[in-house]
């Protein structure tokens, strides 16, 4: 399973590599996968697939005693496991990705409903990005754990023999690629997503300049980020 889903590429020119671990959100062989990875690797930074504003909620997920942390899945077990103070947030929304989404429209000539399904798509994910700051700040008052949104939860817990969680992990990508193959995205939800692994792999080529990088991102994005680092076309 770390093969299939942990992909490093070679930095040059004095940039540093990037590590790319492909996860099921909030699955515990995802957890572990991650956990490792960093734990292996110890990134200059950790690049999360999250949005600027959450990443204080997960850094603060990530102080708990236990490991991994009870809160926030594989992205503050990450954190955790990182010896790297530069944790930073890849996903829109943000400037940058406001700005590319909005040259992307105009682009392709996106019709009124296209656009307007995107921005309120975007403002979807800003008002959660906003919800998990402020839960952090709060965090910081109080020492309180607040969960913002809902986990997903899954059939088997770390608590199962690895072989278990990697057999349903390994089912649940099957049956998520199966459904993403024979379905058609609405052109919202196409333009969205490929916005978004633009953005991020940018982010990427970005933040190598710093040092060795370990991005945490979830299997929907890795084939598309993985293609736009190695400079060719995706097949996602």
């Amino acid at each position: 399973m770390e093969s299939d889903y942990v992909e490093t590429y070679s930095g040059e020119g004095g940039d540093g590599s990037v590590t790319l671990v492909g996860v099921v959100h909030d699955h515990p062989a995802s957890v572990y996968r991650v956990r490792r990875i960093v734990e292996r690797e110890t990134p200059s930074v950790l690049a999360l697939e999250l949005p600027p504003l959450a990443v204080p909620l997960y850094e603060a997920y990530a102080s708990d005693q236990e490991t991994p942390p009870p809160f926030g899945g594989e992205m503050s077990a990450a954190v955790q496991a990182a010896e790297t103070d530069h944790v930073v947030g890849i996903d829109g929304p943000s400037a940058a990705f406001c700005r590319r989404l909005a040259r992307t429209l105009v682009g392709e000539r996106a019709s009124v409903e296209t656009a307007m399904r995107s921005a309120r798509g975007v403002a979807s994910v800003g008002k959660t990005a906003l919800a998990c700051r402020a839960a952090a700040a709060l965090t910081r008052r109080t020492g309180l754990r607040i969960a913002v949104g809902n986990p997903t939860h899954h059939e088997v817990t770390r608590d199962d023999p690895p072989r278990q969680q990697v057999e349903d992990e390994g089912r649940q990508i099957r049956t998520a690629t199966a459904v993403l193959d024979a379905l058609e995205s609405p052109p919202a939800s196409r333009v969205r997503s490929e916005t978004r692994d633009a953005h991020m792999a940018d982010r990427l080529r970005d933040l190598r300049t710093r040092g060795d990088v370990v991005a945490v991102i979830g299997l929907g994005h890795f084939e598309p980020i993985r293609d736009r680092l190695a400079g060719r076309p995706s097949t996602a």
